[in-house]
């Protein structure tokens, strides 16, 4: 856990998984050995293969009745872990990108930091990730549109690997973004007064299952959620006394 103890009672690691029947349980069996002091949630959303039934026995398995999206997963494992008291909550994706390794970061980095919401990002350690010209110019443009909003350059806005602390754990449960929410939860934290930070990561490229944005839909997904996020800076989705900070 690194050099200094961190100062988390309990945690949790939550998982959404869409038909990752290939990676989840190695996913699962790499968070126990790194942080075997964390809890791990697997949600399950909707899939069509073997996915719930490949999850190992240290995990729980919450299973959503159709497949909900990211958004309504997420939401769920955040009302899991609001309900069971949770100091932290941390994301990662069943397909085997975020290496249980790097967590230890998303946690240093949080106390280190003091910060409410830690995004790791591949893009602080230049050349490590490859991207496509397309996705690069998608991102670059997303970039472009949450520092006009925010007065601050998050380089890795798209990137589902996360932790948060109890008060963000709180607004999450109540509402959290549909669709492809990772971008709206970084502009909706910072205009709801939390901490967002980020720190590097290393992360690994798909190698099973298929990606939520498929390229055919790249542009379409940078339209929607350069509307998306115009539209919240509108919007209170987390009153105060629910999102822990009255």
């Amino acid at each position: 856990m690194g050099d200094h103890a961190l100062k988390f009672v309990r945690g949790v690691v939550i998982v959404p998984a869409f038909n990752e029947a290939e990676s989840i349980a190695r996913v699962v069996e790499d968070i126990v050995r790194v942080l075997p002091e964390f809890d791990v949630v697997v949600i399950d959303d909707g899939s069509t293969d073997l996915t719930a039934s490949r999850v190992p026995g240290s995990a729980t398995v919450i299973t959503l009745p159709f497949n909900l999206g990211i958004g309504a997963a997420m939401q769920t494992g955040y009302r899991y872990a609001a309900e069971h008291n949770y100091d932290v909550a941390v994301q990662v994706d069943g397909d085997g990108q975020h290496p249980a390794s790097e967590i230890v970061a998303l946690l240093e980095a949080m106390q280190a930091d003091d910060a409410d919401l830690v995004i790791g990002s591949r893009f602080l350690r230049p050349g490590e990730y490859r991207q496509s010209a397309a996705r690069a110019a998608g991102s670059r443009l997303l970039r472009w549109l949450l520092r006009a909003l925010t007065g601050r350059t998050y380089t890795d806005c798209t990137s589902g690997f996360r932790a948060a602390n109890r008060a963000v754990i709180r607004a999450f449960s109540h509402w959290y973004p549909d669709d492809y929410p990772e971008p709206e939860v970084v502009l909706l934290a910072h205009r709801a007064g939390f901490r967002v930070t980020e720190t590097p990561v290393r992360m690994e490229q798909r190698v099973s299952g298929r990606t939520s944005i498929p390229l055919g839909r790249g542009l379409y997904y940078v339209l929607k959620v350069a509307v998306a996020l115009l539209l919240d800076t509108t919007r209170q989705p987390w009153p105060q006394a629910k999102a822990g900070l009255a």
